[in-house]
């Protein structure tokens, strides 16, 4: 054994964590050593689940990440979890519509769940919010790597904003900070803002199928339509990038941010929309702040989420030592 391979096997036990991140369609979950690499990766459908079997299938994973860790030798050291909604850090409960039996007001008591399924009830443990993730995700290993004050702007089925600022997620008085899909950005208000915002309703992947109003299920085929020289297409795509650029301009004015980075399932297909993006936002935007920071997409992709979840749980043992 060289000393190379002796010093990787070191590294890859010296601080060895597990992220998970579940979303409205599967959870991932992998195995992450101090440098970010994966060791260990899976993905599962949530399939027709809710309420409780949504949880069991949570606590089911993390089980079987523990179980392939312990075949590896790997003591794990810290847990991350993304949740596609509001994580409450003082109570460890989740509220999270788009899982069906999540929406409860009071939020259900995800940390409980996972902890008493642990053999090892001491292992820190962190839950947040899936745009938190996000964000975290990009500057360890990503788009944002290197910045201390940045934004991921994240538009897949709904829309929500990861915010760093000096190095810390900001999470706001009661954990809901980043619910951008609430921007308003339109006027007058009108009933159908009610239940997701203005941005939302407007320029989210579930928003752009609404209002193409074209038989279209999928963001997807909106933009299929859209290269194929569909006008109506074009009417929606080219609203959604006044969206977009409005959204980012009044991001830029906010935060001053160094840059902001573009993810979800319809960045993606959007990412040759960049260019139009910063032209409105330039129009929008405070200018100093507007010249100082970059728009990019997220290099990521998918897997924000489940490197933002790492990184929490990194993070969470560093402070317990």
């Amino acid at each position: 054994m060289n000393f190379a391979t002796a010093r990787d096997r070191h590294y890859n036990r010296a601080m060895p964590v597990i992220g998970l991140d579940l979303g409205g369609t599967k959870l991932a979950a992998a195995i992450f050593n101090h440098r970010g690499e994966i060791l260990r990766k899976s993905v599962v459908p949530v399939g027709g689940r809710n309420g409780a079997q949504v949880c069991k299938l949570v606590t089911d994973e993390l089980n079987k990440m523990f179980a392939a860790a312990r075949a590896q030798g790997i003591k794990v050291r810290g847990i991350g979890v993304s949740v596609p909604g509001i994580s409450y850090a003082k109570t460890g409960r989740v509220w999270a519509p788009n899982i069906p039996g999540w929406a409860h007001p009071g939020g259900i008591p995800l940390r409980r769940e996972m902890v008493d399924s642990l053999a090892d009830k001491r292992i820190p443990m962190t839950i947040d919010s899936d745009r938190a993730c996000y964000i975290l995700g990009e500057a360890w290993r990503g788009a944002a790597r290197g910045c201390r004050n940045a934004i991921f702007l994240a538009v897949g089925t709904g829309i929500g904003a990861g915010v760093l600022v000096d190095g810390e997620v900001l999470r706001g008085a009661n954990d809901s900070a980043g619910a951008i899909g609430w921007l308003a950005l339109d006027r007058p208000f009108r009933p159908e803002y009610k239940s997701c915002g203005c941005f939302e309703y407007h320029a989210s992947g579930a928003g752009l199928v609404k209002i193409s109003n074209s038989g279209c299920r999928r963001a997807e085929e909106v933009f299929h339509d859209f290269d194929a020289g569909d006008p109506a297409a074009r009417r929606v795509l080219s609203e959604a990038v006044e969206l977009w650029g409005m959204a980012a301009a009044n991001l830029v004015s906010l935060f001053n941010p160094e840059k902001i980075i573009f993810g979800g399932g319809v960045f993606g297909p959007a990412r040759k929309l960049l260019p139009q993006i910063l032209a409105e936002a330039v129009k929008w935007a405070q200018p100093v702040a507007m010249r100082q920071v970059k728009f990019e997409i997220s290099k990521l992709g998918g897997d924000a989420g489940l490197y933002g979840a790492g990184c929490l749980a990194l993070r969470a043992r560093k402070k317990t030592g």
